[in-house]
Formats: structure tokens, C-alpha cells, sequence
């Protein structure tokens, strides 16, 4: 990990809760890659990571945040959802999964209980899902608010013992 900022990240991620949403995100959507990601305007940073298809990031590692479609979604505050990438007349030039070599991809905002944007819960899969089906979505955000409740508890923990 390459500073404090970082580790910091990485330890909000340190819960075998949030592990259970990611693994239940790859179980749902059949992806084999799951994250939740701290993203900010110049940072991409793994907090929790679920990698069945040796994609190689591990909690607290970094992407460049320019090359993620997560970066989009801090931008929109909007959830992105790609079956096929090759198939969607929208993605199947985009650099970023020629880059990262998917064809199915997740990605759903996480806001903190004080409103403030915390990243996203995204998942990848180099094979086409269906990822559009009925409920899917619902889901799909039913995980993202857990995460997000998850992530609240921890950071306001942190913060309070920071003022004692």
C-alpha cells in the first residue's frame, strides 16, 4: 500500500461482513470479481476485494482512476450495468474494458450516512452475464445499502475514536 490514505481504505475494508456482500454480489451476477472501491477524484482504491479470476487487486491496491468506468459513476451518482460488453453498441469500443479484458461489468454508487459519495461496489467478469434480469437490480442496490450501512458504522467508529 503506498500511503496512509490507503491503509486507511483498506482496514475500513477489513470486515468479514462486507466479504459476505461481495461474495453474495459474485454468487448473484455469477461475475468472479468483486470489489468495494474508495473513489475520489484522483484515486481508485480497493477497501474490500473478492478476486475468483486472478484480476490481481488486493485491499488497499490501486487503478488508476482515469481508466475505471467507476470514476463515471462518482461523476453521475448512477449505477452502470453491462451484460455483454462486445454486444452493447455503448461499451464495445470503450478503452476501459478493452484495458481490463471484461465483457460483463456492475457498478453501483456507495454514499455514506452523511450523504457524502465513499466509491462504489462493482464487480467484472471476462464472460458475458445477464445481468438485466428481473430483481437483478433491485438486488443489486438491496447490496450496495448494506455495504453502505457497513461502511458508515466503521468510518463513524473510526472518526469518533480519532476525538478521544
Amino acid at each position: 500500500m503506498n500511503d496512509e490514505f490507503a491503509r486507511q481504505v483498506a482496514r475500513y475494508g477489513d470486515d468479514p461482513e462486507l466479504h459476505d456482500v461481495l461474495a453474495e454480489l459474485c454468487a448473484l451476477t455469477g461475475m468472479g470479481f468483486a470489489a468495494i472501491a474508495c473513489v475520489t477524484e484522483d484515486r481508485w482504491i480497493a477497501c474490500q476485494v473478492l478476486d475468483q479470476i486472478d484480476f490481481g487487486l488486493t485491499p488497499g491496491g490501486e487503478l488508476d482512476v482515469s481508466t475505471t468506468i467507476c470514476d463515471d459513476i462518482r461523476k453521475t451518482q448512477r449505477a452502470i450495468v453491462i451484460d455483454h460488453v462486445r454486444e452493447d453498441r455503448n461499451w464495445c469500443t470503450h478503452p476501459t474494458p478493452i484495458l481490463y479484458g471484461f465483457q460483463s461489468y456492475v457498478s453501483l454508487p456507495l454514499k455514506l450516512r452523511d450523504g457524502s459519495f465513499f466509491g462504489t461496489l462493482c464487480a467484472i467478469d471476462p464472460q458475458p452475464r445477464l445481468l438485466r434480469q428481473p430483481g437483478m437490480f433491485d438486488e443489486l442496490e438491496r447490496l450496495a445499502h448494506r455495504a453502505e450501512d457497513i461502511l458508515s458504522a466503521r468510518i463513524e467508529v473510526d472518526r469518533s475514536t480519532e476525538h478521544v
